[in-house]
């Protein structure tokens, strides 16, 4: 019996573990992956936008 209980509590944590933590973090890297990516496109366009005009 107890072992079953242990089991039943091992996978409530696991999923605490996976949906609470891990996920959260995941989505957060990517927000700023994306951020970081977009700033990036700003910053390549506004240089080649300026060289063009210079040029």
């Amino acid at each position: 019996m107890s072992r079953i209980v242990m089991a039943v509590l091992g996978v409530l944590l696991g999923l605490y573990v996976v949906f609470g933590l891990v996920l959260p973090a995941l989505v957060g890297l990517l927000k700023f992956a994306l951020v970081l990516a977009v700033l990036a496109f700003v910053v390549v366009a506004v240089v080649t936008v300026v060289a063009r005009v210079k040029g």
